[in-house]
């Protein structure tokens, strides 16, 4: 999946459990804002509409599924599986460990932090690591 596409898919998939919590914002390792979780909708860094979410099932602005959440798996729209969860630590689909999670912060699989994510629940952080990777 192209880097754009990448980081509009993990915007989109941010919002699940989000509840009511409003204008979450998402940052690469240098501290760079890369978008922000407003309810259920998605905008880039620079406030423009990127997509929303529905349920367990993530669309881009012109109503394109991109994926979805299914319990701790993870999958693209086709259906094909991306990866799974258990506890902090995060799996690909072939079960290679990709990173974990601590606090607010998102690391790879060798211990170098990737990302941030201020005020996000663990489920909006797993998607941020799957798709902003």
């Amino acid at each position: 999946m192209p880097k754009p596409i990448r980081l509009f898919a993990a915007l989109l998939l941010l919002a699940l459990g989000l509840g009511n919590a409003l204008a979450q914002r998402m940052y690469d390792s240098s501290g760079r804002q890369l978008g922000r979780v407003d309810a259920e909708r998605f905008y880039s860094a620079s406030g423009h509409q990127i997509g929303r979410v529905d349920g367990d099932r993530i669309y881009d602005a012109s109503g394109r599924q991109l994926g979805r959440i299914d319990g701790e798996r993870v999958y693209d729209a086709s259906g094909r599986q991306l990866g799974r969860i258990d506890g902090e630590r995060l799996y690909s689909a072939s079960g290679s460990l990709m990173g974990r999670l601590d606090g607010e912060r998102i690391y790879d699989a060798s211990g170098r932090q990737i990302g941030r994510a201020d005020g996000l629940r663990r489920m909006q952080m797993i998607v941020y690591f799957y798709f902003f990777m």
